[in-house]
């Protein structure tokens, strides 16, 4: 790939840090490879759930295109999966980028947006019972890291969100590049989708 893939990363106040930064590291050793935005619908800083805040690049309401939509869960989805423009904003993006990305309860979101109507995919497995309400249109998958469905990537709870991120580099870079990258960051990568030892937390 010769090209930076460009990657938007929607934050909103009470954002899961470890769902956004975890999978961002995994990108960001690579910044000759992905170029890392992030997006808020107003421009300023946004407060983690944690407490940290975060400072935007780009507002959602100005004409960008991303070759990868990232989207996090976290305590903040409460409230966000209420939000027209951000699920209006999520839909039409969507349709334009090459991959879609969520982690944690994020697919909630994305699924509240009918960006998953059809498609395979997975969420926290503590919150498994209230994203799957968000949508009788998504086949939702009980027990697993992550779900790969075409073009569409969801992962499990938290920490997961690095085992897809890089399984999407792999997708991208081949899995030589993921190797080295966890070997720079230092991480185990639970390779296999499948593997879920959460799922019996499910509620």
């Amino acid at each position: 790939m010769g090209v930076q893939k460009t990657i938007g990363v929607v934050l909103f106040d009470g954002f899961e840090l470890l769902d956004v930064f975890g999978p961002l590291e995994m990108f960001g050793l690579l910044p000759e490879k992905f170029d890392i935005n992030l997006l808020a619908e107003n421009e300023g800083v946004v407060k983690s759930a944690q407490g940290p805040k975060s400072v935007i690049d780009y507002s959602l309401k100005e004409s960008r295109e991303y070759d990868i939509l990232f989207v996090p869960g976290g305590m903040g989805v409460r409230t966000e999966i209420n939000n027209q423009f951000l699920l209006g904003w999520l839909s039409e993006r969507a349709q334009t980028s090459e991959f879609v990305t969520s982690v944690c309860t994020g697919s909630a979101l994305l699924a509240k947006a009918g960006v998953l109507d059809g498609r395979r995919a997975t969420t926290n497995k503590r919150a498994f019972n209230w994203v799957v309400s968000q949508s009788d249109k998504v086949d939702w998958i009980r027990e697993a890291r992550w779900v790969e469905d075409g073009n569409i990537f969801t992962s499990s709870g938290v920490s997961a969100g690095m085992d897809m991120s890089l399984a999407l580099i792999s997708r991208i870079l081949g899995e030589d590049v993921s190797e080295q990258v966890a070997i720079w960051a230092e991480y185990d990568w639970h390779r296999n989708p499948n593997w879920d030892p959460f799922a019996k937390l499910q509620s």
